[in-house]
């Protein structure tokens, strides 16, 4: 099997039958992404096989902002005061079908969506990737990839300069 990650293409990918076992990620693919993205509230991408189509997982992107007292303070030392939030990038949601859970494909769906950031942060200016994990164990996944908790949010962020390592 050979694997790649496009643009959603809602003529052309099936949603209907996506399950990762988290309801709240299976619904609002199966239901809501589309609107999302013809709206232009989010960006998702699918990782198929090339050969059938087949979904195996999907990410959105989408524009954000940090408030800059919720940036940790080793972090916000180094941001002009004068920004009362910072310019971000949110990964809303990562989920991999539970045909595939296991078997890496949450790594490559992040590196994929990371250099997808990495890549727009040089065109429209973005300090940092965010996530607003789903529950406990996905908080343990993007921990496990250097994501740093924002403090009383709930979220994690990856600076964008850390991500640039990963690039170069």
């Amino acid at each position: 099997m050979s694997y790649i990650t496009v643009s959603l293409d809602l003529s052309k990918h099936d949603r209907s039958s996506f399950i990762c076992g988290k309801s709240l990620l299976d619904n609002y693919f199966q239901k809501q992404a589309s609107q999302d993205v013809k709206r232009n509230l989010s960006a998702c991408f699918v990782l198929i096989d090339k050969n059938t189509d087949e979904i195996s997982g999907y990410y959105t992107l989408s524009s954000n902002s940090i408030p800059q007292n919720q940036i940790p303070e080793n972090f916000k030392k180094k941001l002009p005061p004068s920004y009362i939030s910072i310019p971000s990038i949110l990964l809303g949601r990562l989920a991999i079908s539970s045909k595939y859970q296991g078997k890496g494909f949450g790594q490559l769906l992040l590196v994929d969506a990371l250099k997808r950031c990495f890549d727009t942060s040089g065109s429209i200016g973005a300090y940092a990737v965010v996530v607003d994990s789903l529950d406990y164990e996905a908080e343990q996944f993007y921990d496990k990839y250097g994501f740093i908790k924002l403090p009383d949010s709930g979220k994690l962020f990856l600076p964008i300069t850390t991500i640039a390592e990963l690039f170069k």
